[in-house]
């Protein structure tokens, strides 16, 4: 089974640098692979569950609207109990990020970054893609959506309903 599950975690790599990933138009083999999508209402503690499978408190916090992208979260375990975590995001490849306080920032400025130029949009359909490798983790991609949101936004604003 291990072996299946190696697979499937490199497939989705493969995938990722093709282009092609779970919100791509055309995605063929990608939409053949198995992932965990996290729904529920506004605050319901899917976040929390994500962290609880990481081990670690990565995600941003805070009351109202929080998750407000959905987050791709591809866990890889490392073979060497010994080795370091860390995570890569899909915006800035290369970059190893060990301090999981500055991956819970990354994911607020890049929510702030494509959110800004939406037009006042309180949440957003685009994706941030997170790797996270840890020898403490199963190989599994999940993803974190944003809550069902009420018929106003967290400032009171009319919103109007995103296709995710």
């Amino acid at each position: 089974m291990e072996k299946v599950t190696q697979l499937m975690t490199r497939l989705q790599q493969i995938c990722s640098a093709l282009g092609e990933t779970a919100m791509s138009e055309n995605a063929v083999l990608w939409n053949k692979l198995s992932t965990i999508v996290v729904v529920g209402g506004q605050s319901s503690g899917k976040s929390s569950v994500l962290e609880a499978v990481v081990g670690r408190d990565f995600l941003p916090r805070g009351t109202g609207i929080v998750t407000r992208r959905p987050l791709v979260l591809q866990l890889v375990k490392q073979d060497d109990a010994d080795a370091q975590e860390f995570g890569e995001f899909g915006h800035n490849p290369g970059r190893k990020y060990t301090n999981f306080e500055e991956i819970r920032g990354e994911i607020e400025a890049e929510t702030e970054r494509l959110l800004k130029n939406m037009n006042g949009r309180v949440v957003s359909p685009d994706p941030i893609y997170l790797t996270v490798h840890s020898p403490n983790v199963p190989n599994l991609t999940m993803v974190d959506m944003p809550g069902e949101l009420p018929s106003t936004s967290a400032a009171g604003l009319p919103w109007e309903p995103v296709q995710l």
